[in-house]
């Protein structure tokens, strides 16, 4: 019994311990300033290379990044996936 005790105690102490190396995570914010990594447009980015084969767009062409997203969310709708066939 002592030894349950003792090992109970133990780890109780060990827990509490633990618990006391915490490092409080503050962030400085700085009135105005963003300091996260700034977004780009997604039509600025280049095709991945699994949608080449598919419907693709022209880097920097919003027009042709939205024509993109059209034909692959039809892609993704079950209806007409299968009735087009």
């Amino acid at each position: 019994m002592r030894k349950l005790l003792a090992g109970l105690a133990a780890f109780a102490l060990a827990a509490g311990l633990g618990a006391c190396g915490e490092a409080e995570e503050v962030v400085v914010f700085k009135q105005g300033k963003y300091q996260g990594k700034p977004d780009t447009k997604a039509w600025d980015n280049a095709p991945v290379a699994a949608e080449l084969g598919g419907a693709s767009w022209t880097q920097g062409d919003q027009a042709s990044w939205e024509t993109a997203m059209r034909a692959r969310q039809l892609a993704q709708h079950e209806h007409k996936r299968i009735y087009q066939k």
